[in-house]
């Protein structure tokens, strides 16, 4: 029996566009994810025999065929003409429904770690291919730091890392179904009352336009497509990233689905506005939610807000942002 065991951490959203609903039944996107130090544990054993288990200890996780790692497993096996028995057993830390990409990561972290069991290496292209088949921000895990996602959020750019940041993140016990979210926003825009009735925003703040200011300043001064390949993975350059980057940030960081989100569930709206009181340069949800983050200026000022925010009832933690190279780096998993 072979096994290997990787860490799969989890990204936020650095800003959210949502395009209109197209034909194939997608929406255009545009948003940068980040890949933070949070993470779970995935482990892959491979014997003699055949079949796909998948094993966690979060209830909430499907263990059939409609789990991501199993889809990644199927299709890796069948890439590879390979014949094996492989058990998936996943160390669940990050919030189900979250926002964090936690199955998506589960699911790329599965696929790397059957490589390393099974001893086989596929094609880069090869494995964003299967990576985007499976699911829309699966493919930003191979690539890891800093990373631009258009299209429908799979067509992936790795961009130059920001500076490490520290931030809080929060994990209201309430799970977002994205395809629920998508719905509501398509109901908000054939409607268009998020336009024309203020009241549609429910308890939601308006936007905080100096703290979506300095982010899309930041992002203008040092994000850019990046210089070189790391990790195999090729840079992405010229207008392929540069064009839907910048039309991202010069609209101003924001998360569209806070305008559907935060009506359905005002509670996480609540959450953002307690991040932005105890200091958060820039609060967001972080994909559909429910998990939100705020942005620190340092270490010790995210911790201290963590801990105030825990005293008061949420569950909440300090953490950073983590690069390309560290990402790589860290993959590989002891226990």
């Amino acid at each position: 029996m072979s096994t290997a065991a990787l860490r799969s951490f989890a990204k936020i959203n650095l800003g959210l566009k949502i395009g209109p609903l197209r034909v194939d039944g997608f929406h255009e996107l545009r948003t940068i994810y980040q890949t933070i130090a949070l993470h779970d544990i995935v482990h892959v054993e491979v014997a003699e025999g055949e079949g796909i288990e998948i094993r966690c200890n979060d209830p909430r996780v499907p263990c059939d065929a409609t789990n991501t790692c199993y889809k990644i497993a199927e299709r890796v096996l069948q890439a590879t003409g390979k014949r094996s028995q492989v058990v998936i057993t996943i160390d669940k830390q990050l919030p189900v429904q979250g926002g964090m990409g936690a199955a998506s990561s589960n699911a790329v972290a599965a696929m790397l770690g059957l490589e390393r069991a099974l001893g086989i290496e596929l094609p880069l292209s090869e494995k964003l291919r299967i990576a985007a088949e499976v699911g829309s921000d699966l493919p930003l895990f191979l690539i890891g730091g800093t990373v631009l996602g258009v299209d429908r959020g799979q067509e992936v750019a790795a961009l130059q890392d920001l500076p490490e940041m520290s931030l809080v993140v929060v994990t209201p016990p309430i799970g977002v179904p994205t395809p629920k979210a998508f719905a509501q926003w398509d109901a908000l825009m054939a409607s268009e009352r998020a336009l024309t009735d203020p009241s549609a925003a429910g308890t939601m703040k308006e936007p905080n336009q100096a703290a979506s200011a300095w982010l899309s300043e930041t992002l203008l001064s040092q994000v850019r497509p990046a210089e070189g390949p790391a990790s195999g993975v090729p840079a992405a350059g010229g207008d392929r990233a540069e064009i839907p980057l910048l039309d991202l940030v010069r609209t101003g960081i924001e998360n569209d689905f806070e305008r559907v989100v935060f009506p359905e569930y005002p509670e996480l709206c609540e959450v953002k506005n307690v991040l932005q009181r105890e200091g958060a340069r820039y609060a967001s949800l972080s994909g559909s939610g429910s998990t939100l983050y705020g942005l620190f200026e340092s270490a010790s000022a995210a911790e201290a807000a963590a801990e105030r925010m825990r005293a008061a009832g949420h569950v909440a933690v300090a953490t950073r942002t983590v690069g390309r190279a560290e990402y790589w780096e860290q993959l590989a998993a002891s226990n």
